[in-house]
């Protein structure tokens, strides 16, 4: 029997997928716990329409990354910070700093998550650190560690 899954059914396949499956299993397992559809013409129609729209929405989201990583691009951030004898920080720059210095100085809110440090910035001068906007869509700014 063919079914379309409505949700992720583990070890036979994604949402939307199109499978054939034995009659017991879908009609006493698959379709009552409305994991899956029968395969009609109607069932199949509407799941073209759902990936169709998805497909939209995903080219949708790269496209403002895209726009949002133009905009990113070279752009420097002054973040300031305590330092010690000998131009060592106290403590150190972390991402949610770097997200707030946009906010501040760019007017750009930034998830922090967004922001790439393999760890904390420890040190004075200029950094340069990626942002990752969208799985294929990444950006480089400069931070600009000062002491106070």
């Amino acid at each position: 029997m063919k079914v379309v899954l409505l949700q992720d059914v583990k070890g036979q396949g994604k949402k939307g997928d199109i499978i054939t499956v034995a009659e017991g299993y879908a009609r006493n397992f698959l379709i009552p716990r409305n994991l899956a559809v029968e395969a009609s013409e109607a069932a199949l129609k509407e799941i073209s329409r759902q990936k169709a729209a998805q497909d939209m929405k995903k080219k949708k989201e790269e496209e403002e990354a895209r726009a949002a990583a133009a905009r990113l691009d070279g752009t420097k951030v002054r973040i300031k910070t305590r330092v010690g004898e000998g131009g060592k920080l106290f403590g150190a720059v972390s991402s949610k700093d770097i997200a707030e210095g946009l906010a501040r100085q760019h007017g750009i809110d930034l998830d922090k998550k967004k922001i790439v440090l393999k760890e904390p910035l420890k040190t004075l001068g200029e950094h340069l650190v990626t942002v990752k906007l969208h799985p294929s869509v990444q950006a480089t700014i400069t931070v600009l560690v000062e002491g106070i």
